[in-house]
């Protein structure tokens, strides 16, 4: 098996959480909980997930999700 690694930070993947089949440990998860959305870091994170899952979740939902904005 593949091992996974963070989306965010990019460490092998031990624990955490799998979203379409890509993970975000779980320092990166507690610190995505607990982030305000004016800092830096929010922007940084959105970008990274925007990424690499979004277009996993919207593929061939294109006719119900046109106005669709991330």
């Amino acid at each position: 098996m593949k091992k996974k690694y963070c989306i965010i930070c990019g460490k092998p993947l031990s624990n955490g959480i799998i979203i379409y089949g890509r993970g975000i440990c779980s320092c990166c998860e507690e610190r995505l909980i607990k982030l305000e959305n004016n800092l830096d870091f929010y922007e940084y994170y959105r970008k990274r997930i925007k990424k690499t899952i979004v277009h996993y979740i919207i593929r061939g939902e294109t006719i119900h999700c046109q106005n669709y904005r991330f």
